[in-house]
């Protein structure tokens, strides 16, 4: 949940590429490597950037959840960054960070807790203060756990279940994918957990986990040399405990084609499907993977090949994307976000919603031309042309300081030697790969035959009927479309699934996160 008082420095706005080129190429050089630090620390240093950014990661995520507690996580998290300190009112930081232009907020995710900031540099001082209160003297009040509990159980209850059916359906099925793991669980826990959770359990998670050795400090822009020293002695202050940790979920196979459908009064109906892959990032298949993933579905791409056979052939929904790594929060962003490191990633393919008479038709258009790749692989042009496009889009992803110490912090987690400029790595990675690597990995971590599935839609009963019975599903368009469209949609149609009635659950929508 994000923090609204964290002030961004970026423009909205949209640059050419040009001068986005240019910006980057000059933060570069004025960066040169980043420094080698102390394991806890990552230091990108930029002499003439006016500001400061701050992330401090913390190595506790939702996978820490106790049973019965999920969601504690994520409320320590936001009572740090969004609550009281022993020195100041919530009301009282915010009345301070105001005319300074500054702020600072908590992310957290399956395995990372990052405190974020930045701050004009003439501000470091008040600023400074107010950020290590929030992370040493957090006074864990009342009313503030109060009012973080209220949005959580609003998000869940209103937000997520009635509001946004992209977004339950692809929390579903990372429930589903990572059910009985530590994975299992939305971040900010269910309905009947987030109540269970008292202050108490606030206070003994804090000092289980918020400690000097599960801490890692990163630091960007104008700062002094001695700020990482400072930083680290007051911070020392901290338990100084290493607690113990979580092993990587393992998922249960999945057999054949399974389905969770989500019974909602909805006119359009949201897919996502996917399995795990094991696949991390740095390794030699993740950038083969990368480029097999861009071609076929990269996110808000409109020259990608989903898109390409569903929105603009067909113009059945606002787009079709796929993921080889958590992309949070898709529906806001157009390129991801970093400090969602997990050891364990899925392959996931989103389509937005289409009218719930076309359901049937869209997921078996997806799966043939998922089962097309898989057969067939990529070709040389194919993936000639997305190298092109992913070595220049790729400088989209790190575009402020703030960003490129949140991808430097990621490659700690990977273990990744990215020298502070992991963009710049990952472009090089990309044009080094042939299309026999490229094929020879979707081979080996791209499959069709056993996938999950979650799907919000209205009258789930029919749908159960038709996937079992393998109905045909043919479409019907407003406007004429071409012979080889009506051609193909023939095959797309009758396009077989073999779905077994036992792999097929029905759940209201109510029922949704509640436990």
């Amino acid at each position: 949940m994000r923090n609204k008082r964290f002030v961004n420095f970026a423009s909205n706005g949209t640059s050419s590429f040009l001068i986005l080129y240019l910006f980057i190429s000059i933060l570069i050089i004025g960066c040169g490597k980043m420094e080698k630090p102390k394991d806890n620390l990552v230091l990108l240093p930029i002499e003439d950037d006016q500001t400061i950014s701050f992330k401090l990661w913390f190595k506790v995520g939702s996978q820490n959840d106790p049973k019965g507690k999920e969601g504690i996580a994520a409320l320590t998290a936001d009572l740090i960054a969004e609550g009281s300190t022993q020195t100041n009112s919530y009301e009282t930081i915010l009345d301070k960070l105001y005319p300074i232009a500054a702020g600072y907020d908590a992310k957290v995710d399956k395995e990372m807790t990052v405190i974020s900031g930045r701050t004009h540099k003439d501000n470091l001082n008040e600023y400074y203060t107010l950020l290590t209160d929030a992370i040493l003297k957090p006074a864990f009040k009342q009313e503030d756990f109060d009012r973080i509990k209220s949005n959580y159980l609003n998000y869940i209850e209103k937000q997520l279940r009635y509001a946004s059916d992209e977004e339950l359906g692809k929390a579903a099925l990372y429930g589903s994918i990572f059910e009985g793991t530590t994975y299992n669980h939305l971040t900010v826990g269910s309905v009947e957990s987030i109540k269970s959770i008292t202050i108490d359990d606030i206070k003994k998670f804090y000092k289980q986990y918020y400690t000097n050795k599960n801490l890692l400090i990163g630091i960007s822009g104008g700062f002094e040399k001695t700020l990482p020293e400072k930083m680290e002695k007051d911070l020392s202050s901290l338990p100084d405990t290493i607690p113990q940790q979580i092993d990587k979920p393992k998922t249960a196979p999945i057999s054949g084609y399974n389905f969770l459908l989500i019974e909602k009064p909805c006119d359009a109906t949201a897919i996502s499907f996917g399995f795990p892959i094991n696949v991390m990032r740095g390794q030699d298949d993740f950038f083969a993977l990368t480029l097999f993933n861009s071609w076929f579905g990269e996110h808000r791409n409109s020259s990608s090949h989903l898109y390409q056979v569903i929105r603009e052939l067909r113009g059945m929904n606002y787009g079709d994307y796929s993921y080889i790594e958590t992309f949070l929060h898709g529906g806001y962003y157009n390129v991801p976000d970093p400090n969602n490191a997990r050891r364990q990633q899925i392959f996931e393919v989103w389509l937005r919603p289409v009218k719930n008479e076309n359901r049937h038709f869209v997921l078996r258009a997806a799966l043939r031309e998922l089962k097309n790749v898989v057969d067939n692989g990529m070709k040389k042009e194919e993936l000639e042309l997305t190298k092109k496009f992913l070595n220049k889009y790729a400088l989209n992803f790190a575009t402020t300081n703030i960003k490129r110490l949140g991808y430097a912090i990621d490659s700690k987690f990977y273990g990744i030697d990215s020298q502070g400029d992991y963009i710049e790595l990952f472009r090089r990675k990309i044009n080094e790969v042939t299309l026999e690597q490229v094929n020879a990995a979707i081979k080996k971590h791209i499959q069709y035959k056993n996938i999950k599935f979650a799907v919000v839609t209205r009258d789930a009963e029919q749908y159960k009927k038709d996937l079992i019975a393998n109905t045909p599903s043919p479409i019907i368009y407003a406007t004429p479309k071409s012979d080889a469209v009506m051609a193909e949609d023939k095959l797309i149609e009758s396009f077989p699934l073999d779905i077994k009635p036992d792999n097929i659950k029905i759940v209201q929508v109510e029922e949704m996160f509640q436990k």
